[in-house]
């Protein structure tokens, strides 16, 4: 005990000793906040300045930003010992106290094991017809209308898609709810001044009344004899290792946190799909030309998507390229060393997955959009650990990932197969980084089916 001790105060004496990573903390109390959130640069601006770890204040919060495979991995195999997972304060407060987003250590994974219930393989398979009808409709619908700015349409898309699979709503973004959810989503990742007219305090509005109706559903079905297939049945009947189910708050709570994952960054991949395809024609047509391999009378299925190995090469580049997600937060809960910096307690820590997937240690001509770099005889991704994170990694790793991917590729492989689409003209690419990556002009586009 006594050498425990020793070796303990040890470790403090030279860690008191370390200096705090290089940087700025910004301007009092909201530091350098607005920059972070307007500035789609921000990291790679300090990093050219201070290097791979640097601090700065956001959200309320010291926070070192650490970048690349080793930060990564360090985070991820210290989850609960040096760090836990956190969020800003608008988003914690949007999302719920008892989201699975915000729980920490052993519930965390107790809650982790009944959600995955909605993501078992069983459960893939069974979204996948609903998937493509669903894709199907939509695509005739953008035919129609021929010239569109096609952003929104895809939100529509992957809301109907999530609300459809999840709570069992068809058509939820032509209803209320759908509006809900935009005024929620765009509060996420704001400054927390809930008045009236900030986007905080209309997404808190937005919140309420999705609880509200959440709770119609819920207490709905819990009335029905069959639970049904989606994702509210089955957390419904999924119990924990002493039988205990969720209670009607962590219900509510749970499916909020699975429409966002399964609609936002959804939103996102799928329009960097798009938009990344008219401007790479040379890949494109390498994608078009694998799904003439299937029939296009047949329904897709698992057996045929798993044979799309081209466009799996396609949108793990696309992830790669423009990651829906920028990084993820973690509290320190310990004083801890990275890299020769004392990172201490009660900072945030910032891991940097758009940084970590442009690597130029891993990845060769990170710059350019080179789907051959998952070929297995590149595999650039498997040549250092957690250097390839668009899904986060460790103990929490996306959840929903797997469903996220199936969506995609149904959406990409019935998008090829039969429809084409061109830029207009004098329309602004540039990507608006909040909530997640999209051009900022709503990616306007002539559709049309193949000819």
């Amino acid at each position: 005990m006594v050498y425990l001790e020793a070796d303990s105060m040890a470790i403090a004496s030279k860690q008191a000793q370390l200096p705090l990573p290089p940087g700025n903390f910004g301007l009092p109390l909201i530091g350098e906040t607005i920059a972070f959130l307007g500035d789609r640069n921000f990291a790679d601006k300090r990093q050219e300045k201070y290097g791979s770890v640097f601090k700065t204040h956001i959200f309320g919060n010291p926070t070192a930003f650490v970048l690349g495979a080793e930060a990564n991995s360090f985070l991820f195999a210290n989850e609960n010992k040096y760090f836990v997972a956190t969020w800003p304060h608008s988003t914690k407060a949007l999302l719920g106290p008892a989201s699975l987003a915000v729980q920490t250590g052993s519930f965390h994974q107790q809650r982790r094991k009944l959600l995955y219930q909605a993501f078992q393989p069983r459960a893939l398979v069974s979204y996948i017809p609903a998937m493509a009808s669903i894709t199907a409709s939509y695509l005739q619908k953008w035919e129609r209308i021929g010239t569109l700015t096609w952003y929104p349409e895809l939100r529509n898309y992957t809301f109907d898609i999530a609300s459809t699979l999840f709570v069992g709503t068809d058509g939820g973004s032509e209803t209320a709810v759908g509006k809900l959810f935009q005024d929620f989503s765009e509060g996420l990742f704001t400054i927390p001044l809930s008045l009236p007219w900030t986007k905080f305090g209309k997404a808190l509005r937005g919140r309420e009344g999705l609880l509200a109706r959440l709770e119609e559903i819920v207490r709905r079905r819990q009335q029905e004899q069959n639970p049904g297939n989606d994702a509210l049945g089955l957390l419904l009947q999924a119990r924990d290792e002493e039988g205990n189910g969720l209670s009607l708050d962590e219900l509510k709570d749970q499916i909020l946190l699975l429409l966002f994952a399964g609609h936002e960054t959804l939103t996102s991949a799928v329009a960097s799909f798009c938009l990344l395809m008219a401007q790479h024609p040379e890949v494109l047509a390498r994608a078009r030309a694998e799904q003439e391999q299937f029939s296009a009378s047949e329904p897709l299925t698992l057996e045929q998507l798993k044979e799309m190995t081209y466009l799996e090469q396609v949108l793990k580049e696309v992830l790669r390229f423009i990651p829906p997600v920028g990084g993820g937060f973690r509290e320190t809960i310990q004083d801890c060393e990275f890299n020769g910096y004392l990172i201490p307690k009660g900072w945030s820590v910032l891991y940097q997955i758009g940084k970590s997937c442009r690597d130029s240690s891993i990845y060769r001509e990170p710059e350019q959009f080179d789907p051959d770099r998952f070929a297995p005889d590149r595999a650039e991704d498997k040549q250092k650990r957690f250097g390839y994170i668009p899904f986060g990694g460790g103990l929490r790793e996306c959840l929903g990932k797997e469903f996220a991917k199936l969506e995609m590729k149904i959406f990409a492989a019935m998008l090829l197969r039969d429809y084409q689409w061109e830029l207009l003209p004098e329309q602004n690419l540039d990507l608006v980084a909040v909530p997640t990556p999209h051009p900022r002009d709503g990616l306007q586009v002539r559709f049309r089916r193949l000819s």
